[in-house]
C-alpha cells in the first residue's frame, strides 16, 4: 500500500580542504600516524594566542561557491560555535553562522526515469575541524588533536531532497566537483568528505516540515543511501502506528544496517554563536572573485557536453569519461594523437578502467601512457593488427612497458591482409570440412561462424577479420 507520507531531506557535507597548512596557523595538514605532533599553541587554544586566516581556504571556498552557482558574499563573518567535547581544546569551534561566505546555489541531478531535480544549496561556509577521540585503547578515551584546525568547508542544502536516490546523486556531484577543482580528494572512507543527513516526513502535499532526525557516521555513498531509506521507513512506520518522531541525532551502524540514538538534536541557540573577536570580517570584493573565477577548470557538465560535440561520442561515453578529471585528461591525451575517437573511448572505458579497478590504482599510476595507447589504436585503424591481437599486445604493454610496435615486431603479430594469402588459407580449411560445406549450402548459417573460427585459429588470430568474412562468404556462396 502506498504511503501517505513524503520524505524531506537536507544534507550537510563537510569537505576537508587540500591546503598545506591549517586554517588559522602554520601547522601541517598532512596525516600523521603519531598523535599530537601537528600542533601549536594556536590550534591547542593556549591563552593569548591569535589566529591568522589562511587565504587559500577562502579561495577554495569561493571556487566551490562559483562551481555550484552560489552568490559570493562580499563581507562574511567568522563566529565562535561553543560546545564542550574532549577533542575540542578551545571549548569552541571557529565557523560561520548568519553571514556565510557563499549562499543560494544549486546543483541539478537526474534521478532515473524522472525529471531533472534542482537541489538548492543554502550556504557554503568555512570552519576548522575538531580533534579525534579514540575509544579503543583500553579503558580510557585518548585524544589526538592533530586534526584540530584542519580547514573544512560545510555545504548545506535546503530540505528539498525527496529521496535517498536524489541524495546519492547529489553527493556524487559534490565529490566530482571538489575533485575537479582539486580542493578535496573526496574520500568518504578516510573522512575527507563527510555527510550528515537531516530527515523528516510529512503528509503528501503538506507544506509544514515534520520533526527531523539527523543521521551521522555514514562513511560511503551507499551507506548514506541505506541510512536515509532506513530512517524514512522507521519514521513512516512510527507515524502510521500513531507515534511521534522526536528530534534526535542517530549514528548509522553499517554492520547491522540500523541507526541508533546518540543524543538529542541541538538547536543553533545551544551553541551560543557570536562573532569571533580575534578575527576581522572576510572581505571578498569583485576583483578577487573574478581572479579566482579565472582559475576555474572546465567543470564536469561542460566537459561532458564538449566531449559529445567535439568527439561525437554518445552521452553515455561522455558521462563515464568525465566522471573523474584525471580520466578525462587521459582520454584527451589519447585522442590528441589518434582520430579514432570512439575506439579510443571504448578502450579507455573498457580495458583501462578495468585494469584500474582490478589493481585498485589511480590513472596517475597506470603503466600504459596515453601516447602508447594511441599508438596501439592507430595500429588497429591502419589494419596492422586486429582488435583481438591488440588486446594481447595491450596485456604485454601492461607488464613490460614496451611500445606496441616493438611487441608486434618481437612476436610477429602483424595482421595478414593480403587477399591471396587469406584465400589460400580459406580454401585449405574448406577442403577439410566438406560436410559442413553441405550444411551451409542447405541454409544452416551457423556453419559460417564455425569456418571463421577455424580460419582465425589457423592464422593465430592474425587474419584481417573483415577480409576473412568477405572472402569466405564469396567462396561458400560459389558452392551453392
Amino acid at each position: 500500500m502506498a504511503s501517505k507520507f513524503e520524505a524531506v531531506i537536507g544534507l550537510e557535507v563537510h569537505a576537508q580542504l587540500l591546503t598545506d597548512t591549517k586554517i588559522f596557523c602554520g601547522c601541517s595538514t598532512k596525516f600523521s600516524p603519531v598523535a599530537n605532533v601537528n600542533v601549536c599553541p594556536v590550534c591547542l587554544g593556549h591563552p593569548g594566542v591569535l589566529p591568522v586566516l589562511n587565504r587559500k581556504v577562502v579561495e577554495f571556498a569561493v571556487l566551490m561557491g562559483l562551481a555550484t552557482n552560489c552568490t559570493i558574499r562580499e563581507r562574511s563573518v567568522l563566529a565562535r560555535k561553543n560546545y564542550f567535547y574532549p577533542d575540542l581544546p578551545k571549548g569552541y569551534q571557529i565557523s560561520q553562522y548568519d553571514k556565510p561566505l557563499c549562499e543560494d546555489g544549486y546543483i541539478d541531478v537526474e534521478p532515473k526515469g524522472k525529471p531533472v531535480k534542482r537541489v538548492i544549496i543554502k550556504r557554503i561556509h568555512i570552519e576548522e575541524d575538531a580533534g579525534k577521540s579514540i575509544h579503543d585503547q583500553g579503558n580510557d578515551t585518548c585524544i589526538d588533536v592533530n586534526r584540530c584546525g584542519v580547514p573544512l568547508i560545510e555545504i548545506v542544502t535546503d530540505p528539498n531532497i525527496a529521496s535517498a536516490e536524489e541524495a546519492y546523486l547529489y553527493l556524487s556531484k559534490i565529490k566530482q566537483i571538489v575533485r575537479y577543482l582539486n580542493i578535496c580528494d573526496g574520500n568518504m572512507e578516510e573522512g575527507s568528505l563527510r555527510c550528515d543527513a537531516n530527515i523528516s516526513i510529512r503528509p503528501i502535499g503538506a507544506s509544514e516540515l515534520g520533526t527531523k532526525a539527523e543521521i551521522k557516521n555514514m562513511n560511503s555513498f551507499r551507506n548514506v543511501e541505506r541510512a536515509i531509506n532506513y530512517e524514512i521507513e522507521r519514521q513512516t512506520e512510527l507515524m502510521e502506528d500513531g507515534g511521534k518522531v522526536i528530534q534526535q541525532t542517530l549514528l548509522w551502524d553499517a554492520d547491522k544496517n540500523i541507526a541508533l540514538p546518540m543524543r538529542g538534536k541541538e538547536q543553533a541557540h545551544d551553541y551560543r554563536y557570536f562573532p569571533d573577536p580575534d578575527l576581522l570580517p572576510i572581505v571578498v570584493d569583485t576583483n578577487w572573485v573574478e581572479e579566482i573565477r579565472s582559475r576555474m577548470p572546465e567543470l564536469p557538465e561542460a566537459k561532458k557536453q564538449r566531449f559529445v560535440s567535439q568527439y561525437q561520442l554518445p552521452e553515455y561515453d561522455a558521462d563515464i569519461l568525465t566522471q573523474q578529471r584525471e580520466i578525462s585528461e587521459y582520454f584527451e591525451s589519447v585522442v590528441a594523437t589518434t582520430k579514432d575517437f570512439k575506439i579510443a573511448s571504448n578502450w579507455v572505458m573498457g580495458e583501462v578502467l578495468r585494469v584500474l579497478n582490478e589493481q585498485k590504482i589511480e590513472i596517475e599510476n597506470f603503466s600504459v601512457k596515453a601516447e602508447s595507447l594511441a599508438s596501439l589504436i592507430n595500429l588497429i585503424g591502419n589494419n596492422t593488427i586486429s582488435s583481438k591481437i591488440a588486446k594481447d599486445v595491450f596485456a604485454e604493454m601492461l607488464v613490460s612497458g614496451k611500445e606496441p610496435d616493438v611487441i608486434i615486431k618481437e612476436k610477429n603479430l602483424v595482421q595478414i591482409t593480403d587477399e591471396g594469402a587469406i584465400t589460400a588459407i580459406i580454401e585449405g580449411i574448406l577442403e577439410k570440412y566438406p560436410g559442413e560445406i553441405a550444411q551451409y549450402v542447405e541454409g544452416k548459417e551457423k556453419v559460417f561462424g564455425f569456418f571463421v573460427g577455424q580460419i582465425m585459429k589457423e592464422t593465430k588470430g592474425k587474419a584481417n577479420p573483415q577480409a576473412v568474412n568477405t572472402l569466405l562468404r564469396k567462396l561458400l556462396d560459389a558452392k551453392k
